[in-house]
């Protein structure tokens, strides 16, 4: 896959690019039709707990995969599964901690919206810093909230996350406000602040170059079910490390 011009001339002149879901869903081809990705985003529903939250809260639910991507070899072959590790100084929170988090379910790491996206953030990360030897991992977040007890999309703040390119999906806000995408630079700059609103929403991050975060969730409706469902790829350059990236 050829990396779309339009926003990888955003990124190399900002650091970032927000890419409409409509568009997502053109480059993602008969991958991002409507058939294809309601099984994809029915997966969601099946997220576990993340029970490695030091803030306390269980407003988390996630899944994750690995993947392995060389040069010269199309696609993206899946890892054995493995804990998330970040280090303190890209998670003050949680940080320093192998997370044995569950794993993505087998249908849904093969899917082909999973493959189309991640084939597309390869083609961005190679238009970025060349063909590397890749380190990908794919995480599903369902974020929660109720009334009174928000959820934190990213509770350690706006950060870095310590690989080469990052690209941030959103899947679907229910009964949602608040969940701000923030980027800001290593001053603490601010470049910029948007929602990712509809199905495919996107946000790509050269996280060598900037950070980003998203602010606190809250119900629309405190009656009502309240969640933000977002997708996460990470390409870290070097193959897969000793310890997970």
């Amino acid at each position: 896959m050829t990396a779309p011009a339009g926003p990888l001339a955003e990124l190399a002149a900002r650091g970032f690019a927000r890419v409409p879901g409509t568009t997502m869903a053109s480059l993602l081809g008969q991958a991002g039709a409507p058939e294809a990705l309601a099984a994809f985003f029915a997966s969601w529903g099946r997220l576990e707990t993340d029970a490695f939250m030091r803030d306390g809260g269980r407003y988390r639910r996630r899944r994750i995969a690995n993947f392995a991507a060389e040069p010269g070899q199309p696609g993206h072959v899946r890892g054995e599964h493995r804990p998330h590790f970040q280090a303190v100084v890209h998670n003050t929170l949680n940080g320093g901690l192998d997370r044995w988090f569950a794993a993505m379910e087998d249908d849904v790491a093969a899917s082909p919206p999973l493959v189309a996206l991640l084939d597309l953030g390869r083609a961005m990360a190679e238009a970025l810093h060349g063909p590397q030897s890749w380190f990908v991992e794919a995480h599903q977040f369902r974020i929660e909230a109720a009334a009174g007890a928000p959820g934190f999309p990213t509770p350690e703040g706006v950060h870095h996350d310590g690989v080469d390119f990052v690209l941030i999906t959103m899947i679907a806000r229910t009964n949602l406000v608040g969940g701000e995408t923030v980027i800001e630079d290593d001053a603490g700059n601010r470049l910029a602040q948007f929602v990712l609103q509809d199905a495919l929403d996107t946000a790509m991050v050269d996280d060598p170059r900037v950070m980003h975060g998203v602010t606190p969730v809250a119900p629309a409706d405190p009656a009502l079910p309240s969640c933000r469902d977002v997708l996460v790829l990470t390409w870290k350059r070097g193959g897969a490390p000793g310890r997970a990236g």
